[in-house]
């Protein structure tokens, strides 16, 4: 049995897609990173840097105590190694995949992610670095398709590099992208999209993350002075990080701040109870959808227009 300490982003469904295609038996313990539970100690004991995914192996391979690995790339080659699939056993196909695997590693999720913070979450919106980024991306996705030219997969055969790959490429449109312009990664993207294991390992996330998704078109208009307001797009979570990084920067700057998103979506997790406890006394959390009427209490405040 493994243990698989999960949350529904791209790093967590690398391993989920390995998982179904291999049967391997797993149970997911979910580490939601809007309440802060990688913080909690008990996961820092596994993974040290605060990051999901990782696991913790209670079958392996010789037998002995339990194995924890941290890290999506170190979690796919331990889990390649134990099965015997999806990565060669041969020198030049091992190095193939491992070098293709560090690329992912490397490049395409750092400065994927550094797409969708500067597109999504920053609390400012930088010309600069959201062209960087979105420049970058497209460059990568370039060498991708580059790549698969003259090859199904990105190695050859399906392998670890695919399943890494595949899930920084499915929020395409949010990064700014066009798959009609990479032919060959739309190929590609497409083949793996419909793979069984693929479709299952994305299904479950459905059922681990239940949170709301906010609303864009929602506008509010506060008699307190200096508010920023934040109106965040449809497609994105009210994340927790996401909100004390608002707050935290409107505070530094003697503003307050508003949040707005689906009802009660920004009030979830830990910035909620931070919120109560004033250690985000300049802020003000508002969870609205279609409309507003508000609610007062403990220095905090939400709403929502009836």
């Amino acid at each position: 049995m493994i243990d698989l300490y999960y949350w529904t982003t791209p790093n967590g469904h690398k391993i989920t897609i390995f998982l179904e295609e291999t049967g391997l038996e797993y149970k997911i313990i979910p580490v939601n990173i809007s309440r802060g539970d990688q913080f909690k100690p008990e996961f820092l004991a596994i993974s040290p840097n605060n990051r999901m995914p990782a696991i913790v192996d209670h079958a392996p391979a010789g037998g002995g105590a339990p194995v924890s690995v941290f890290e999506s790339g170190a979690i796919l080659i331990y889990l390649a190694e134990k099965t015997g699939r999806f990565m060669p056993s041969d020198l030049r196909g091992r190095v193939e995949v491992l070098q293709w695997l560090m690329w992912q590693m490397g490049n395409l999720g750092p400065m994927l992610g550094q797409n969708h913070h500067f597109n999504l979450y920053a609390p400012e919106k930088i010309p600069y670095a959201i062209n960087r980024y979105v420049n970058e991306t497209s460059r990568l996705y370039q060498v991708l398709d580059n790549r698969l030219a003259d090859r199904e997969y990105v190695t050859g055969d399906y392998s670890i590099v695919d399943m890494a790959c595949y899930p920084w490429i499915v929020p395409w449109k949010r990064q700014q992208q066009d798959l009609e312009k990479f032919p060959h990664l739309k190929r590609w993207f497409e083949a793996i999209r419909a793979r069984p294991a693929v479709v299952k390992a994305y299904e479950i996330s459905k059922s681990i993350n239940t949170q709301r998704v906010v609303d864009a078109d929602i506008v509010v208009i506060d008699r307190r002075s200096r508010l920023d307001v934040i109106a965040l797009p449809s497609e994105r979570r009210v994340a927790y990080p996401y909100v004390v990084n608002v707050a935290e920067h409107a505070g530094s700057h003697d503003r307050k701040a508003v949040v707005v998103g689906d009802e009660g979506a920004a009030l979830e997790g830990g910035g909620a109870d931070r919120a109560r406890h004033g250690e985000l006394d300049q802020s003000v959390f508002v969870g609205a959808h279609h409309g507003y009427s508000s609610v007062e209490g403990n220095g905090f405040r939400t709403a929502s227009r009836r």
